[in-house]
């Protein structure tokens, strides 16, 4: 077998190899085409037939080489193919007999189908008959009757309505066209439909106009009751609106505005003139604008009571059969809430219209900018007026509404997107934002009007401060916008803002004007230009004030804005007299410091009368303080405030007295003797800086706690019930440092500071808890000095004030 296969390639490689017989083998050869080959490239034919006989012969060879190798296989497939022609001849013969027995079947079978056909359809047309004699005797009943209800007037109307809702669906439900019997009825029909929809339209428009709910849920039960309920009211609603916009363009047409009646009746303007005001005729130009809008505010007002009217009889009204409210139904069909829709309608006719007119007319922007409050204030009564008429209407029901407009709380139960999106939205916002662009050219006017007379009174190179008639103008401007804005709360609290910005802007102006020179001899003689800015800051502050607490219409929120401006007003008082105090500050330290430049040493005078008289620092300070309170105080409107700043000044006045009192050394009884008077001139000294000494608080207590101590002893000084309560521990040591023998060392000298850095370091750490440890470190010192000397014994002073010490360090803990 392998040899044969080898032998047929080879052959087959033969023929495709040899030009000649290579086209033969191809799938698409044509013996026409190959012999027009052969003779074009000129060929002989001789030869050309003797190829094609040595291809015939190898052919043949190889055919009978076939033959000779599968002569048994070509046996058995010779007897196959005659057992085939024999099963042939069966199937043949079978299916004949079955071909005959289905013509017998069909014989049988045909004629009682046929007849059941016939009958079926017979039996369909009976049926299709029956109906429509059905139909047509229940039409002309329905007729009929309907003849009788529409006698009834409004009283039937509704059963009119279920008898026409019926008969438009017998009518519908077949092809009645052509039968005699019932086409004066058809017609009857038709014309009595017109007549129920015309009187229920005109029921449901003088319902909607008088608020009267039981026409109303007539109107709607007939349009209910005749299935086209959505679209009648979708109808009204559409209505509406229509009849708004209308009344809309009309308030605003600018050429029906510029129209001014003459003398004889007759319109201003010749033709091809444009309408357009004369200047002298502003004002009534103005005046019809205002009235026009006031009338529009009353349409508006009047189509969304009707159309809330209408939503509540929807709410409430139910089909005597199936028993689903209306608005259910409305609801369950996909429907928008009513009110919602109208609302978003209004408000989207208000927002348009206004946005033409602004751009189409100058007048009409300016009148809606200039008197943006007159125009809220329209918009605001009518707000009110719509909420009144909500709570009438659910006083009148005694039953709860479908919420201010039915806007929000008619779609609380409304799970669908409109309902959700009617849940969030806001009426009253959706109506002032209609407004939106006047609004900010108003506020923006606003704010101009603000800042112009404070750029007036502060030019760019003013080195003064506002007079009193310039801060009176600045007033009036604050006053004037709060009283135009007080007509809505969200105006006043932005108006109020642009207040806050005018407050803050005058105090940058005044903070230019500022001096930080900390020169006493300006202080003490009333020159210092900041008294001239403190003053200006507090008339102002005063005057606004005095605005706020005279509108009193003001909201919280607006009156807030303003005090927390009128706050950065004293801050900045306060930041103008830093300089001041702190001078004076300065100039109180010194002199205190010079104290230690006095000898408190000296014992009893002779005779043991005791030394009464100040000390020579003292007398000075009584006279600087004087100084400052009969030159400088005086020169301050604000008395009261600055007073309050003084106290500060007092109050470190006696803690540097009273620190430096401590530190004193040598002290002798004479010495005692006059820093006790001392104790008792600062008292009188600081009046000028205060109402009573005794408002500076704990400094006063401990100036007084403190004087007694000098003449006690050690022991009733360490036992003392005012010690660390009113006298600090770390006061009390030092003074005891004063009594201690040399080498117990003040703090000071133990670190080899002087006694104003000693004081300057006491101002950085005022922690008792620090105080004390520094004391600690210098009485150690003293243990050391005792030790390097081997001492054998301590002052008596010494354990006592240990003990202090200690207790000092217990307490502060």
């Amino acid at each position: 077998m392998a040899v044969q296969e080898q032998s047929d390639l080879a052959l087959l490689r033969k023929l495709e190899e040899d030009e000649v017989f290579r086209p033969f083998l191809r799938g698409e050869f044509d013996a026409k085409t190959h012999a027009n080959d052969v003779l074009h490239h000129g060929i002989a034919i001789s030869q050309q037939l003797a190829k094609l006989n040595e291809g015939i012969n190898l052919l043949d060879r190889e055919l009978h080489s076939q033959v000779v190798a599968r002569h048994e296989d070509l046996l058995v497939q010779a007897t196959g193919i005659e057992s085939l022609e024999g099963v042939l001849q069966m199937m043949q013969t079978r299916i004949t007999n079955l071909q005959a027995a289905v013509d017998r079947i069909r014989t049988k079978i045909a004629d009682p189908c046929n007849k059941i056909t016939s009958r079926t359809a017979q039996l369909a047309r009976l049926q299709a008959a029956c109906d429509l004699l059905r139909r047509i005797i229940r039409i002309l009943y329905l007729s009929r009757r309907l003849q009788t209800q529409l006698q009834g007037g409004a009283r039937e109307i509704t059963k009119a309505a279920q008898s026409l809702d019926e008969l438009d669906y017998l009518m519908k439900g077949a092809d009645l066209t052509g039968i005699e019997a019932i086409e004066q009825d058809r017609l009857f029909i038709e014309r009595a439909r017109r007549d129920v929809e015309e009187q229920t339209r005109a029921m449901l428009e003088q319902g909607m106009q008088s608020h009267n709910q039981m026409q109303v849920a007539t109107a709607l039960q007939v349009f209910h009751n005749l299935g086209c309920l959505w679209a009648r009211v979708d109808g009204v609603v559409t209505q509406r609106k229509d009849t708004l916009q209308t009344e809309v363009r009309k308030a605003l047409d600018i050429a029906t505005l510029s129209q001014q009646p003459t003398e004889q009746g007759r319109k201003t303007g010749g033709p091809g003139r444009a309408a357009m005001p004369a200047m002298g005729n502003t004002a009534m130009f103005r005046a019809t604008l205002w009235t026009n809008l006031e009338k529009l505010m009353d349409h508006i007002y009047a189509a969304c009571s009707q159309v809330q009217h209408l939503q509540t009889v929807l709410s409430k009204k139910r089909d005597p059969v199936t028993h689903v409210c209306f608005m259910d139904e409305l609801r369950k069909d996909g429907k928008p809430p009513i009110m919602h829709s109208f609302w978003k309608a209004i408000t989207h006719i208000l927002t348009q219209e206004f946005a033409q007119v602004a751009d189409t007319s100058t007048f009409l922007k300016q009148a809606f900018e200039g008197e943006y409050p007159k125009l809220l204030r329209l918009y605001n009564d009518l707000w009110k007026r719509m909420q009144q008429y909500r709570a009438n209407m659910a006083a009148a029901e005694e039953a709860q509404g479908e919420g201010l407009l039915g806007i929000v709380e008619s779609a609380e139960n409304d799970d669908t997107d409109d309902g959700q999106e009617a849940a969030k939205f806001d009426p009253e916002q959706a109506l002032r934002t209609t407004l939106s662009p006047f609004e900010h050219a108003y506020l923006s006017r606003s704010l101009s009007r603000l800042f112009d007379p404070i750029n007036l009174v502060f030019p760019s190179s003013a080195t003064s401060t506002p007079s009193h008639e310039e801060l009176d103008g600045i007033t009036k401007a604050i006053s004037s916008e709060l009283n135009v804005a007080s007509v809505d709360i969200g105006l006043s609290i932005v108006v109020a803002k642009n207040v806050a910005k005018t407050l803050q802007l005058y105090c940058a102006k005044s903070e230019q004007l500022l001096s930080n020179d900390e020169d006493i001899t300006m202080i003490t003689t009333g020159q210092n230009p900041n008294i001239a800015v403190v003053n200006s800051l507090y008339q102002l502050h005063q005057s606004v004030s005095k605005v706020l607490a005279t509108v009193t219409t003001l909201p919280p929120p607006a009156t807030q804005t303003i005090q927390n401006a009128l706050k950065g007003i004293a801050a900045l008082m306060n930041s103008s007299l830093e300089p001041m105090l702190k001078s004076i500050s300065k100039s109180i330290e010194a002199i205190i410091l010079s104290m230690h430049r006095e000898d408190f040493s000296g014992p009893v005078q002779d005779g043991g009368a005791p030394d009464a008289s100040s000390s020579g620092f003292m007398r000075e300070l009584q006279d600087f303080i004087a100084r400052v309170g009969t030159d400088c105080v005086p020169k301050f409107e604000c008395r009261e405030f600055v007073m309050e700043s003084l106290q500060p000044v007092a109050c470190r006045t006696v803690e540097l007295f009273v620190r430096h009192a401590g530190l004193i050394r040598p002290l002798g009884e004479g010495g005692k003797m006059r820093l006790a008077a001392d104790f008792a001139q600062v008292e009188s000294a600081l009046t000028p800086f205060c109402r009573r000494i005794s408002d500076l608080g704990k400094p006063y207590r401990l100036l007084r706690a403190l004087r007694p101590l000098l003449f006690q002893s050690t022991d009733h000084v360490a036992s003392s019930s005012a010690l660390g309560e009113v006298i600090p521990y770390s006061a009390a040591l030092h003074y005891l440092f004063s009594r201690g023998p040399p080498e117990l060392k003040s703090p000071y000298e133990v670190t080899r500071w002087t006694i104003p850095q000693y004081s300057q370091w006491l101002d950085e750490h005022p922690s008792e808890k620090e105080r004390l440890h520094f004391l600690k470190g210098t009485l150690e010192a003293y243990v050391q000095t005792i030790r390097a000397r081997q001492g054998k014994e301590f002052a008596p002073i010494y354990p006592i004030m240990l003990q202090m010490l200690q207790k000092g360090v217990e307490a502060a803990g």
